[in-house]
């Protein structure tokens, strides 16, 4: 596994629009507390032209976004890479994109969401690691959250100790002043599921090569070309998979359906276990609960499951690192994850 060199001071962020950009006031003040917040702590922030463009659910077309990423990719100032935002159409760069380029320019690719489609493929394509977390715009909240911290001592190099949170955010507010942070009304709680016993809420301690994002993504990228998952937990079954894996809008049909498919398709053949982040908007049909779609899928593969844990789209969330080796600990509807780059 491919770890890209730390951020250290003297070197610079790059942001570009891989899928959504900003189009309004609010989100310029945002994208401008963000920056300014960056360079207070030393780091310079360079931001394509897409990043201040959308139009019709994107901020510019594939081959523009393939352009202005590999531009970043190329210079040598920049340490890491940070999606703006999501969206829904990411995918649509992925042909443009120069593996090769990317291989001999290893950076921090991150993002989360619709960035899933970017740092998944990277590191199952091209053996680099890649972080799923908070898209760029989260770091311009007025006063940062503990876990915006936290992804910057991780870029950093440390490899700390994330512990759950204790209260997160359950749904959108639109923003007034660009400036907002979590709204945090609920309680953390994790939930652990273990096999034959799916109501045992017994510790659960896991191990192995983390690889995950969101799954509305996922699903997208079987059976395509940019499909290299089945050789990738191939080449590290030693290790075993770490499955983290979180939804935007699946309903219990589709988040049925889709687990189905990329168990079909191989990719959880050597998987230690999984954790699932909180669903953002999941709906509910023939009275089929989110635990109930999980298990009745992967139930068969008898293995751990974690549900809810700080991941995704309810936020914060951890920063998860594509390809290294994760151990998780999950007790009393808490848990910790820490990761080692190796």
């Amino acid at each position: 596994m491919i770890y890209p060199a730390i951020l250290e001071k003297g070197f610079d962020i790059g942001v570009t629009a891989t899928s959504s950009g900003y189009d309004n006031e609010v989100d310029y003040k945002r994208l401008d507390s963000a920056i300014s917040h960056f360079n207070k702590l030393g780091y310079s922030v360079i931001t394509t032209p897409n990043v201040r463009t959308h139009y019709k659910g994107r901020s510019s077309d594939g081959k523009t976004r393939a352009k202005e990423f590999m531009e970043l990719l190329t210079n040598p100032q920049i340490r890491a890479i940070i999606a703006a935002s999501g969206g829904d159409y990411l995918v649509e760069m992925l042909s443009f994109i120069d593996m090769d380029l990317i291989a001999k320019n290893p950076k921090w690719i991150q993002g989360f969401s619709d960035t899933t489609g970017l740092t998944f493929t990277i590191t199952t394509n091209l053996d680099i690691a890649t972080i799923y977390s908070y898209n760029f715009g989260s770091f311009g909240m007025e006063n940062w959250h503990p876990s915006l911290h936290d992804n910057l001592r991780i870029l950093e190099g440390q490899d700390i100790r994330q512990e759950s949170y204790n209260m997160y955010q359950d749904g959108y507010y639109k923003r007034i002043t660009g400036l907002e942070e979590f709204v945090l009304e609920k309680d953390v709680e994790w939930v652990n599921l273990y096999p034959g016993d799916f109501s045992n809420e017994n510790e659960i301690k896991l191990q192995g090569r983390a690889l995950g994002g969101c799954l509305d993504c996922l699903i997208d990228l079987v059976g395509t070309r940019f499909d290299k998952t089945k050789e990738f937990v191939e080449k590290y079954k030693e290790d075993g998979i770490l499955w983290f894996l979180e939804s935007y809008d699946l309903n219990s049909g589709a988040l049925i359906r889709g687990l189905w498919q990329l168990k079909e398709a191989g990719w959880f053949k050597n998987a230690v276990g999984f954790v699932f982040g909180r669903p953002a908007m999941y709906e509910s049909y023939d009275e089929i609960s989110y635990r109930e779609a999980i298990c009745s899928v992967l139930g068969e593969l008898n293995l751990p499951i974690i549900l809810d844990a700080d991941i995704g789209h309810k936020l914060p969330q951890f920063t998860m690192i594509n390809g290294a080796i994760a151990r998780v600990n999950s007790a009393n509807k808490k848990g910790t994850i820490i990761f080692e780059r190796r």
